[in-house]
């Protein structure tokens, strides 16, 4: 008796030195259905340490503060990993062009105001006992991955729209699942999956991509990408393809015909675990 929402969110739990850490992934749209999943899947969410946001859409921060709510009533108080340019206000310009404005996702102060202690910069660190590395800027630098030229963005209501393609506020989270390799997850991946992987290698170099997991962002305008994205993934040696969210059907049935049964689709309520243990991700600290 679960519902599903546009938008991602994840519970995760990593454990290290006999202990668990949990924390948010996104949040996904809508906080009632958030805090009904979570009611129904027997969840509390009083010892969630950190809410990661990855970047400044509705639809990951749509639910934070009725998820904030829920993690206060239940005794806990996260810290929330934001940036400044999450909070631009965000529009879509149509073909004709007209702009439509996209809901606002909620302020540093009113994150505050639900509970969480708001952790607000660029830079990249590791959160969660230090467990979990939370990014920084991911660079662009593959040759396809140019983001959507129809995104907008703006500081307030009083300032002019300026085209926004990369949305250089994108962030993601990896886990370094012990003997398997790195648990890299990318909620939409408007950096472009092939420029997050490029940036893990780099910053991990000794230890392999095991498993990528979130939205791939190649449905729609983007399935022109497909091709390169499946050609471009193959030198990284992935194991595991977890799909969900904005990757398109089109791209999911790619995949699956490159990779074979190294890719599932996600759904609301899945639980996912890597190394041993029925919990929603697993991680073995080093």
């Amino acid at each position: 008796m679960l519902c599903a929402n546009l938008g991602y969110g994840l519970r995760l739990t990593v454990t290290g030195n006999g202990q668990q850490h949990r924390l948010l992934f996104d949040t996904g749209t809508e906080g009632a259905i958030f805090i009904r999943n979570c009611k129904n899947m027997a969840m509390s969410l009083g010892d969630i340490e950190d809410v990661a946001v990855t970047h400044g859409h509705w639809d990951h921060m749509g639910a934070l503060l009725d998820a904030l709510d829920k993690i206060k009533n239940d005794g806990g108080k996260p810290k929330v990993h934001v940036n400044p340019d999450m909070f631009n206000e965000r529009g879509v310009e149509l073909e004709n062009g007209q702009i439509i404005q996209v809901q606002n996702v909620p302020s540093p102060q009113e994150i505050e105001n639900h509970g969480g202690e708001v952790v607000n910069n660029g830079e990249a660190r590791l959160i969660t006992q230090g467990y979990v590395y939370y990014s920084g800027l991911i660079p662009r630098v593959s040759t396809f991955e140019k983001g959507r030229k129809d995104h907008l963005s703006r500081k307030g209501p009083n300032d002019p729209w300026r085209p926004d393609p990369l949305l250089m506020d994108e962030r993601m989270v990896v886990i370094n699942a012990k003997g398997l390799g790195l648990v890299v997850l990318s909620a939409c991946s408007h950096a472009g999956i092939v420029n997050v992987c490029t940036e893990v290698q780099k910053l991990f170099p000794n230890l392999p991509i095991y498993c990528v997991m979130g939205g791939l962002h190649l449905g729609g305008v983007m399935e022109k990408f497909i091709p390169a994205t499946v050609e471009g993934l193959k030198e990284f040696g992935v194991k595991q393809f977890i799909l969900g969210h904005c990757t398109g059907w089109r791209a999911l049935h790619a995949f699956a015909n490159a990779y074979g049964e190294g890719v599932s689709q996600s759904a609301v309520g899945t639980t996912y675990f890597f190394e041993s243990g029925p919990i929603d991700m697993l991680a073995h600290g080093e």
